[in-house]
């Protein structure tokens, strides 16, 4: 096979997706967004087991995620010169491994060293999902390719995190991240497999210099991208941590595991019509799905009648199963325009931002649902909503550009 100076097959448009590689690494981002929730759906568990409190070993997602925010863009940096697929099997190795000493962990010191080192790996290995699936999609598809690597993420929230909470119910939290550990380690062989080489990204800009995080920030249409990230994921982390809470409080908490199914399959649903679209309609589509969530957590907090709120699930699940896509889409695309270096360092920032606003969203809900109820849950997540629809609604010349 013929590459580019890059390393990279040679893309044309007549060319279809490689479907291999692409749900290779859509099933690694599947195994570390899994990993970083898991937790709460066997924090009892891990809590009787490692004789803590249910706070203390809710700190394992906590530290998962500062790990990937305080990580990935010294780590993208520090990486950039190395040839993509070396690194992306290193990162999942280092992941396997750090998984692995979480389900044997003696303590509860170990564990949270594992997690946090299991965080710093996923952190590099997100860092460089997004860019890669981009690279080795025909020329003209890269939305649909990252669209298919990016449904790892609705699956682990739909499927994957019940699932890990049967498993740590009927035979312990430790057997539930042994099951994860299996996985990637069939993940690294399948990647080693079926993901092409392709070198390290071309550096951009001027001179040929590679950018550092000022410069890519400073490209028209990135630092938008990343408000919108930040913005509409502590919105959706606001809720989403504490939708069981709120779901108790409308009436509904027995079917709390029925709701986020309802949500879960809309997410599903999202994802297909972004995948099929994205690379024709990118703007509709996020000023779309920035639209229902603010609809949908609107509603939310003004009733929680019961129709209303599965018909807001739904919705929410629309508005936000293809989020992902778009903006990694959108970061990747308006920061292209530098260099493939500078959107890697794009992807960086914003899976830094995703975490940090994961992290903040969790503590945010918490202060909020313990000072003024469920209902300030969704109106702060609505409110943080109509402030995504109005940057994705401004940035139509670089940010959201198009149809």
């Amino acid at each position: 096979m013929t590459t580019t100076a890059s390393g990279a097959p040679p893309r044309t448009r007549e060319a279809g997706l490689p479907w291999p590689a692409l749900l290779a690494l859509a099933t690694a981002v599947f195994i570390t967004s899994l990993t970083e929730t898991l937790p709460a759906g066997v924090l009892p568990g891990m809590a009787d087991s490692l004789d803590v409190g249910a706070g203390a070993a809710g700190q394992a997602v906590t530290v998962y995620a500062a790990g990937t925010a305080l990580t990935a863009i010294p780590l993208a940096a520090a990486t950039a010169s190395v040839p993509r697929k070396p690194l992306l099997l290193g990162a999942m190795a280092v992941f396997l491994v750090a998984n692995t000493l979480t389900a044997l962990a003696p303590g509860y010191a170990v564990l949270l060293a594992a997690r946090f080192l299991a965080g710093v790996a996923a952190g590099l290995a997100w860092a460089i999902l997004a860019g890669y699936a981009r690279r080795i999609a025909p020329a003209g598809s890269e939305g649909r390719a990252i669209a298919v690597a990016m449904t790892g993420i609705p699956v682990a929230l739909s499927l994957g995190v019940p699932a890990g909470t049967l498993i740590g119910e009927q035979v312990g939290w430790r057997a539930a991240f042994g099951a994860v550990s299996l996985a990637t380690l069939a993940v690294v062989g399948w990647i080693a497999v079926s993901v092409p080489a392709v070198g390290r990204p071309a550096a951009g800009g001027a001179g040929g210099d590679r950018p550092g995080l000022r410069r890519t920030l400073a490209v028209p249409g990135v630092a938008a991208v990343m408000v919108t990230v930040a913005v509409f994921v502590l919105g959706h982390t606001v809720v989403y941590a504490y939708v069981a809470p709120y779901l108790r409080h409308a009436g509904l908490g027995s079917v709390t595991d029925a709701v986020l199914l309802a949500f879960g399959v809309a997410s599903l649903l999202s994802i297909w019509c972004v995948g099929r679209l994205v690379d024709r309609r990118p703007r509709a589509l996020m000023v779309t799905g920035a639209a229902l969530f603010t609809l949908a957590t609107s509603a939310l907090a003004l009733t929680g009648a019961h129709p209303v709120v599965w018909v807001a699930a739904v919705l929410w699940g629309l508005g936000w199963g293809g989020a992902p896509t778009l903006l990694q889409t959108a970061a990747g695309r308006a920061a292209s325009r530098h260099g493939a270096a500078a959107a890697d360092t794009a992807q960086a920032v914003l899976v830094t931002l995703w975490n940090a606003a994961m992290a903040l969203g969790g503590v945010v809900g918490g202060l909020l649902l313990d000072s003024s109820g469920a209902g300030a849950v969704a109106a702060t997540a609505a409110v943080l909503g109509a402030v995504a629809l109005l940057v994705v609604t401004g940035g139509r010349r670089h940010a959201f550009p198009g149809a």
